[in-house]
């Protein structure tokens, strides 16, 4: 049996099955070890490098995106007065605005009645300027503040009309709010009473046909005269006009301007601008120089991590002279050594006949290890003083860009360079289990092995060690057998 020391011979089995077995497996296992330890590195390195190329690209995307040198920007030299921003199809220039008066909408304030009565029933008919939301009918089941209220939120959703209650010192009152700003698109509030019933509020208590004047003291016999004070009090719980509807009006370089909205986009091409508060502010209108600066940093940052990781995976590091060198994941690797010289070979070729015709023309250098130095106050300057020069150079079917992703496409699409590369690395590493797994069965049948044929020979020892035993005892107890002593 596997394991047991020998009873016969008095063996060591087990140890000596173990160490045979240790031995066969040994240089096999050693070599399958060090083929995954090697390929699991080799796809770790290129997965790595796969993301670097990503990256390096996304920075080329961005770079040669037209809204990268296209993009515009907006300032106002009094942003509390007004905000804006410009699209691509702005031009550059500077414009002074005055605002005079703010968009506002409507918001009316009912007549003031007890908030727990009810009204008579009949039809109440909203409109917002000429717009006219469906009739709301008031009957048994909502001729209530509460009711009326949910009634007219349900009606007004399609045309920005809401209702709330507000209780004050005269009664609760029906507040009505419209979203559409501008002229003329005041709240009416008309009213056809269809059934009277005792103890009811008339419904014609809810009518608004627009503000009303408050009564003047001039007008009466003074302040105390009684007629003037029930000519005030009736004022004050009536229906109050909260806020009118107005347009916006503003003047741009001189030029009157009238809108229904404080968010305006259809006076100056690609530009939108929104109005916070009446004043004057000038709107400058520039090409988005830190944008383009922003995004070379990007490039040269990427670049220089692409760089980077490729000179530490194929790089070989001595240690000293008694240790093995350290060697990087990708030493020896063709496609890494194809990939720098494809983009090397792209940053040293000159570019059209302008001023910005390499990247040394705006300040970007390239170092000892094959990364690049930026001056940003040289690239600022060349954008600032060369800005289509810098955009050319990078942008188009044949600027940098576009070349250097082109470089790029064969290593990352799908079935590309690196892909293959991984596929076949992953074939490796399935062949490594297989061996694996074939070694493990050979080692185990080579055991079984063993354990029988070391068996066999323990139990043939102790068939012979019993057989002496017997005939010694035979020859002891033969009649004349004298043991001879010395």
């Amino acid at each position: 049996m596997a394991g047991i020391t020998g009873i016969g011979s008095g063996m060591d089995i087990k140890g000596m099955v173990d160490v045979i077995v240790a031995a066969e497996r040994a240089p096999k296992a050693g070599q399958l070890a060090t083929l995954e330890k090697k390929t699991t590195t080799q796809l770790t390195s290129l997965g790595q490098l796969k993301s670097a190329i990503s990256n390096f690209q996304s920075a080329l995307s961005a770079l040669n995106s037209p809204s990268s040198f296209l993009a515009r920007t907006a300032t106002s030299s009094d942003s509390k007065v007004i905000t804006a921003s410009a699209s691509q199809s702005a031009q550059a220039g500077n414009y002074k605005v005055d605002v005079q008066q703010l968009a506002s909408s409507s918001k009316v304030a009912l007549a003031a009645i007890d908030g727990g009565a009810k009204l008579n029933s009949g039809t109440l008919n909203i409109k917002v300027g000429g717009t006219a939301l469906p009739d709301i009918t008031i009957d048994s089941s909502n001729n209530t503040l509460t009711g009326i209220r949910d009634a007219i939120n349900e009606a007004g959703k399609s045309e920005g009309v809401s209702a709330t209650i507000i209780t004050d010192d005269h009664g609760s009152r029906l507040v009505l709010s419209s979203s559409k700003a501008g002229e003329g698109n005041d709240i009416t509030v008309a009213v056809n009473e269809t059934g009277v019933e005792e103890g009811h509020v008339s419904l014609s208590e809810l009518a608004y046909s627009g503000p009303t004047a408050k009564p003047s003291a001039d007008d009466f016999g003074g302040e105390d005269d009684p007629a003037y004070i029930s000519a005030l009090a009736a004022y004050e719980k009536g229906s109050q006009t909260l806020a009118t509807a107005q347009s916006a009006k503003l003047t741009i370089d001189g030029l009157a301007v009238t809108r229904d909205s404080n968010s305006i986009d259809d006076v100056v091409g690609g530009l939108s601008f929104d109005i916070k508060s009446t004043g004057s502010s000038t709107l400058s209108v520039t090409k988005d120089e830190a944008g383009v600066e922003a995004n070379v940093q990007k490039f040269v940052e990427a670049y220089n991590t692409l760089m980077t990781f490729i000179n530490t995976e194929t790089k070989v590091t001595t240690v000293n002279e008694t240790s093995a060198p350290v060697v990087g994941a990708l030493v020896g690797d063709a496609s890494a050594r194809s990939l720098v010289n494809a983009i090397r070979s792209e940053l040293v070729s000159p570019q059209g006949d302008g001023a910005i015709r390499a990247l040394a023309d705006m300040g970007i250098t390239t170092k000892k290890d094959g990364t690049l130095e930026m001056d940003g106050d040289k690239v600022k300057k060349a954008i600032s003083t060369d800005f289509e020069g810098v955009a050319a150079y990078f942008t188009g079917d044949s600027g940098l860009a576009t070349r250097l992703g082109d470089k790029l496409k064969p290593y990352t699409d799908g079935g590309g360079i690196l892909e293959s590369r991984t596929t076949s690395l992953q074939a490796t590493l399935d062949k490594v289990d297989k061996q694996k797994e074939d070694l493990d069965t050979r080692i185990k049948a080579l055991e079984e092995r063993l354990y029988k044929q070391y068996n066999a020979m323990d139990s043939l020892v102790a068939q012979l060690m019993s057989t002496s035993d017997s005939l010694t005892q035979l020859f002891d107890s033969m009649p004349g057998f004298v043991t001879q002593k010395t």
